[in-house]
């Protein structure tokens, strides 16, 4: 699949919050919620996306990330040179591990791996007017939200998914749906894979919520798992500024499945060498943090 993505020739499918069908999605009244919450206190707290906050509305520093940080600040053998190109290898493996499960079929048959990026957008430069820029022909947008009766357009999605183009590249978030709240039931992402395996399509998730949307990391990736495990191929660009509060440091990765560790050496190579026209490598600090919680039993327990 990775073979025939070309941008020169390939469109860009990016969901869009209005539709006309419906689908029951089960956050359907989650996302309702959402969105009347934040018209009731619209006048009493500055808008802050999904930012963790104290009662009065300050900035809130997550206690396992301020200890992390001290840890990181007395330890003399680090330092402030660059990272590889690709980052730091003991973050992106951790992250890869955390939205694939670390027993997954792909993860040890040696045909996943990961990079660290500047956060999610670094990733998935998620707007159609940069995928534009980077060379993509065409961007459509598919239904999604029927705000009519509040909830998925699985039949409207489906549909658009059926008119795309072979080969073309479908942007998914994995969950916790930006803006509506409202993501797939289980059986309804098993209907959104059918389609895109049937057409042909290349799915890249987005997950910049994990563990934000059903409280269950697991959960949360059931998605994009369940891609992997039909054994498609993907990418998939994690953000953690919001799970660990780290919405300056710009931490983010990207997750690359293939169907075959055989091609895992060239693709790496192209990835390296579009970091390293973009941005050289990526910030060390919190990556660092990232890495240094995730890859500790109690720090990620807490």
């Amino acid at each position: 699949m990775l073979d025939n993505i070309k941008k020169e020739s390939i469109s860009l499918l990016i969901g869009t919050g209005e539709g006309a069908g419906e689908g029951a999605g089960e956050g359907a009244g989650e996302g309702a919620r959402r969105r009347d919450m934040a018209t009731r206190h619209a006048t009493v707290f500055p808008p802050s996306p999904y930012a963790y906050r104290t009662d009065e509305g300050e900035p809130w520093v997550l206690p396992v990330v301020r200890r992390t940080e001290l840890q990181m600040a007395a330890d003399e053998e680090l330092n402030h040179e660059y990272l590889p190109v690709l980052g730091l290898e003991s973050f992106s493996s951790a992250a890869t591990s955390l939205l694939l499960g670390a027993d997954n079929a792909a993860i040890l048959e040696g045909r996943v791996f990961g990079v660290q990026t500047v956060s999610g957008s670094g990733a998935i430069l998620n707007h159609a007017l940069l995928f534009l820029s980077a060379g993509f022909m065409e961007h459509r947008e598919y239904k999604y939200w029927d705000d009519n009766r509040r909830t998925l357009d699985l039949e409207g999605f489906l549909e658009n998914l059926r008119e795309a183009p072979e080969n073309s590249v479908v942007l998914l978030h994995a969950c916790a749906h930006n803006p509506t709240g409202c993501d797939p039931t289980h059986e309804q992402w098993e209907k959104i894979a059918d389609v895109i395996e049937e057409k042909n399509l290349f799915p890249f998730f987005d997950i910049a919520y994990q563990g934000f949307a059903s409280g269950d990391l697991d959960d949360d990736a059931w998605a994009v798992r369940h891609f992997v495990n039909r054994g498609m191929e993907l990418f998939c660009a994690q953000s953690f500024s919001k799970n660990f509060g780290l919405y300056n440091e710009r931490v983010g990765n990207l997750t690359i499945v293939l169907k075959d560790k055989e091609h895992l050496e060239a693709v790496k190579s192209q990835i390296t060498l579009t970091v390293r026209g973009m941005y050289s490598n990526p910030p060390n600090h919190g990556g660092r943090i990232v890495a240094t919680i995730l890859n500790n039993p109690q720090l990620k327990e807490e």
